[in-house]
């Protein structure tokens, strides 16, 4: 079981939860102690506020947490951090939905970095009768995508990203192969070699694949730049600082795979990985080259800091070959993502209109938000190349997001369902279960949704 639960029932802390709308009818019940001991601490259940009881005449301690009018995945997100530690048993009558909700938000607030860093305080556990193997693996694929982000660069290049995707192929029995070096070039991905080729950490394409070949296919695709230096147009050091966070596509593919597979949904799947670290060297690619991809479109390079499209671009090809019925991608590719929808959301891009449509539903309904920008047919005009059939990024500065998914689209076979994510994955800030640093930022929302769209009840369902 995950530490941040016990099933121990032996000097337990009742904790009651309750919001300030229903504060007064919760006091109108109790003893007169009991009100005159919350008036004299001021406690008013604003969110993640807390009283202790007297446990007089009680076998246990009980508290009372404020959280707001509904429950959800972030009532109690806060807690294991803000209470003091120790088993807390849940003293209210939610339904398994808002309690599986709540569990996956304690586990999430209980997360903690300590690779290099010894934590400073034991957290609150959550006393629980059991953590199902769905939502044990969604959590495990959440702290794997943060794990993943939050290791630095000189822990976390292309082959140690291989390691992890192996690692997650063995677990669930799925087939493993990574493409290194110069075969790249021999089996036809010149981009990926072309912008991983400075580093003395050789590129790699890592594939998983995973499922019976009869179930639907759906492609799974992550860029993985392991450190962004922007290459040869090198970026400055405030842009550098958080570039280990440039491979957030692949860690978030591996955890939505983890999800995917942990819960069996009848598909075929495959995740692509083109992992690189774009680093300058006198190998390195230059403003100018011209790359011939591997639909034989040909790209000239106009800046070597729009280079997460290119690998991607290689892998989008490859995933199209097999003619899949979806094709998925994740990348922190652009800072207009930023500009347009801030750090703490998801901005998502599709052919499918309708498609498109469920997704948003889904995040919705899940508190994970995105936000759809168009495919805005008139704006690829940026990206004309006077020399090539098109330019990796456009010169105006104007939509960048627009322009990088409009220069993927080029790649994605005409009647092949396609989404596109750029996120941050970061968070800038501490929110309740959402702590600084590297954030799986949609995964659960598109998890969601493949569960409705192919789990073995979707048709009974829809």
């Amino acid at each position: 079981m995950l530490d941040c639960f016990t099933t121990d029932t032996s000097k337990n802390i009742l904790l009651r939860p309750v919001s300030s709308a229903n504060l007064d009818a919760w006091l109108s019940q109790q003893p007169d102690a009991i009100k005159s001991w919350v008036e004299l601490n001021h406690f008013k259940a604003k969110a993640d506020s807390f009283c202790l009881l007297s446990a007089e005449g009680k076998q246990e301690v009980s508290m009372l947490y404020g959280i707001n009018d509904a429950p959800d995945i972030w009532s109690l997100a806060a807690a294991p951090g803000k209470l003091p530690p120790g088993n807390y048993r849940l003293d209210m009558d939610w339904s398994d939905g808002q309690l599986r909700d709540v569990m996956l938000g304690w586990a999430l607030g209980s997360y903690a970095f300590t690779r290099y860093k010894k934590p400073e305080n034991d957290k609150a556990k959550l006393v629980v009768n059991e953590v199902d193997k769905l939502l044990s693996a969604q959590i495990n694929a959440i702290y794997r995508v943060r794990n993943l982000i939050n290791t630095p660069p000189d822990d976390m290049m292309p082959p140690q990203l291989s390691d992890n995707a192996r690692e997650l192929a063995k677990k669930y029995d799925a087939k493993f192969k990574d493409i290194i070096g110069n075969e790249l070039l021999k089996q036809n991905y010149p981009a990926i070699h072309a912008v991983g080729r400075a580093s003395v950490h050789a590129p790699r394409l890592l594939e998983i694949k995973w499922g019976d070949s009869s179930y639907p296919r759906v492609a799974l695709i992550g860029k993985g730049v392991c450190f962004d230096s922007g290459g040869l147009d090198i970026k400055p050091a405030r842009g550098m600082r958080l570039m280990q966070k440039d491979m957030g596509g692949a860690a978030h593919v591996l955890g939505l795979a983890e999800m995917i597979m942990a819960a069996e949904l009848p598909v075929y799947l495959q995740v692509l990985i083109p992992a690189v670290e774009n680093a300058i060297s006198g190998s390195a690619f230059h403003p100018g080259d011209i790359i011939k991809m591997r639909n034989d479109k040909t790209v000239e390079i106009d800046n070597t800091d729009a280079e997460g499209r290119l690998v991607l671009a290689d892998a989008m090809v490859a995933a199209c070959e097999q003619n899949p019925q979806l094709v998925i991608d994740f990348a922190t590719l652009t800072g207009a993502a930023r500009v347009a929808v801030g750090t703490e959301i998801g901005a998502m891009f599709s052919n499918n209109a309708g498609m498109a449509a469920d997704v948003l539903l889904q995040a919705e309904a899940v508190n994970d938000p995105l936000w759809q920008l168009p495919l805005h047919k008139p704006y690829h005009a940026e990206l004309k190349s006077q020399f090539a059939d098109l330019l990796n990024c456009s010169t105006s500065g104007y939509g960048g997001a627009i322009t990088a998914a409009l220069f993927l689209q080029e790649f994605i076979g005409e009647k092949i369902d396609w989404l596109h994510f750029d996120v941050m994955a970061w968070n800038t800030r501490n929110r309740p279960g959402r702590p600084k640093g590297g954030e799986a930022m949609g995964v659960r929302a598109i998890f969601e949704w493949l569960k409705k769209k192919y789990g073995r009840d979707a048709d009974a369902s829809s």
